[in-house]
């Protein structure tokens, strides 16, 4: 904030008491669905061990983000129409009734629908949180508060496996979705109380079509990497159908968008240089992070011997890494405006976090992996907020809910080719390992490896037991040298970033370099009845 300069606000800005309680709110919002993707992660094991799945089982990670990714730009698209505080109270109260139908599921196909449930609420958690934070922050002082909100995720990526190793080996794995419902409550009591409806609202035009298209495409894609090379060869009619029907419906999706009134992805935005290479940065980011990570807590439970709750906490130089970057990060941009640099060095240290993964062995020592997955969190913490602030920044206000939804669905989208590829390569690849080198009597009595569970696996006799490390080493280690050249092409993209200057108000129809003096929220006086547009 310039010194003696007078505060200003605009006449939607919360100030004071007020705008804490309405970050909490979000920050909850934005913990329930962080929480979602990682208290999973120590569970994954013992659940497609008790339920009979570990062929499926990159569907319980894979769904959700399919899910979530579809309903991306239409909840940000409503938002910008009609307002965010009931479509958040929505996307809340979906993610819940599938935390209970994931708690009840008797069988793997009941668990991945309760995930698609999730997905559809899950995906306007993050983007509704991201939203309104723009609609009462200016873009020069939101750095920090999307540093928190990148931290959130760093919390919960260490709170996560540590609750869900905890519940699995306590209550058991189950709870790990009825412990959603305390952390939903507290959020939608948040958004009934905090948040505030708009005074006038617009009856939406719908753009039922390209939602249609737009959900065809994003599916076929998923299905083409996550069978492609797995249950499928990738020239086989089934991928091959699947490919033209994707193209098809990408094409047509396109089409649709560049006629309709009220496009969810309004191809305008793609004229703007930064979207276009924040977005792109965003997506290959999101493929490097979601491949790698994705499937490690699995790995160090199988690989090393650590318990549910042990894989947890090796997760946290990671997630701490995460978190400092992130925070830190944030608090500069604010005080400097100056942020081109991040994303740039992020990317190249996470080049440099996936190659040191990649050569690990099945002999490397614990400390050696978690060293690994701290770069690599470090990394990750100085890009992933700050790609979403460039593209706020480059859009008014009528138009950040869409634009953030857009850019956030190709990053989406990363993730979940991240996801689906690299658990399918890591799924046939060690079903193949196995089938080959278990010796009979282990390979019936685990039908094939499908139903090992880490406990099971520290049971099994020491050659038997390295038979299946060796494997689960072999098949996922060597993935990671596989996507350090996408973290390497997106620095390339971020240099050619242009750093506008971040706006200093929240005039709804201005964006960049908007004039004006910078407010802080939390500094405005509570009590003041003044305002400015």
């Amino acid at each position: 904030m310039t010194r003696g300069a007078p505060r200003t606000t605009s006449a939607s800005q919360p100030t004071g008491r007020t705008f804490v309680l309405i970050f909490v709110a979000l920050l909850f919002a934005m913990l329930l669905t962080a929480l979602n993707q990682t208290i999973l992660g120590t569970a994954l094991p013992t659940i497609v061990g008790e339920l009979n799945g570990a062929s499926h089982m990159l569907w319980v990670i894979t769904a959700f983000i399919l899910a979530s990714t579809i309903t991306m730009p239409i909840y940000g698209k409503l938002g910008d129409l009609v307002g965010r505080k009931y479509l958040l109270v929505t996307a809340i109260s979906v993610f819940l009734v599938g935390s209970v139908i994931g708690a009840l599921a008797p069988s793997m196909g009941w668990l991945i629908a309760a995930r698609v449930v999730q997905g559809l609420g899950g995906g306007g958690l993050m983007i509704l949180s991201q939203s309104i934070i723009a609609d009462i922050v200016p873009a020069r002082e939101r750095g920090k508060y999307m540093g928190w909100m990148g931290g959130v995720f760093a919390f919960a990526s260490v709170v996560g496996p540590l609750i869900g190793g905890w519940l699995t080996e306590g209550p058991g794995w189950r709870w790990t979705f009825w412990f959603n419902l305390p952390v939903g409550a507290l959020a939608l009591v948040g958004a009934l109380m905090f948040l505030k409806a708009p005074t006038h609202r617009v009856r939406p035009r719908l753009d039922v079509w390209g939602m249609v298209f737009i959900a065809l495409s994003t599916t076929g894609l998923v299905l083409v990497a996550s069978w492609g090379g797995n249950q499928y060869a990738w020239t086989s009619p089934t991928i091959l159908a699947l490919s033209a029907g994707t193209v098809a419906t990408g094409v047509v999706f396109v089409l649709i968008e560049r006629r309709t009134a009220e496009p969810i992805i309004p191809m305008g935005l793609f004229r703007d240089r930064n979207f276009r290479l924040t977005t792109a940065a965003g997506l290959l980011t999101a493929v490097a992070m979601f491949g790698s990570i994705g499937y490690m807590p699995t790995y160090l439970q199988m690989a090393t011997g650590a318990s549910a709750t042990e894989a947890g906490l090796l997760m946290i130089p990671m997630m701490g890494a995460l978190l400092a970057a992130s925070v830190v990060s944030g608090q500069l941009v604010s005080r400097t405006g100056r942020y081109k640099w991040m994303p740039i060095a992020g990317s190249l240290i996470m080049v440099l976090a996936l190659i040191l993964m990649g050569l690990l062995t099945a002999d490397s020592e614990v400390w050696h992996i978690c060293l690994n997955l701290g770069i690599l969190g470090f990394g990750l913490g100085l890009n992933m907020q700050i790609l979403v602030l460039i593209v706020q920044n480059s859009f008014p206000l009528s138009q950040v809910g869409t634009a953030t939804a857009a850019s956030t669905y190709f990053r989406q989208i990363g993730a979940t080719l991240g996801s689906a590829v690299i658990g399918s390569l890591f799924a046939s690849r060690l079903s193949g390992y196995l089938a080959e080198r278990l010796p009979p009597q282990a390979a019936q009595a685990t039908s094939g490896g499908n139903s090992l569970t880490p406990e099971l696996v520290q049971q099994l006799p020491e050659d038997v037991r390295r038979v299946v490390v060796g494997a689960y080493s072999e098949a996922l280690i060597p993935l990671f040298l596989y996507m350090a050249p996408m973290a390497a092409v997106a620095a390339v993209l971020c240099l050619f970033l242009t750093e506008n200057p971040l706006a200093t108000t929240l005039d709804p129809t201005t964006s960049g370099p908007a004039a004006g003096v910078v407010t802080d929220p939390l500094q405005a006086p509570a009590a003041s009845g003044r305002a400015s547009a």
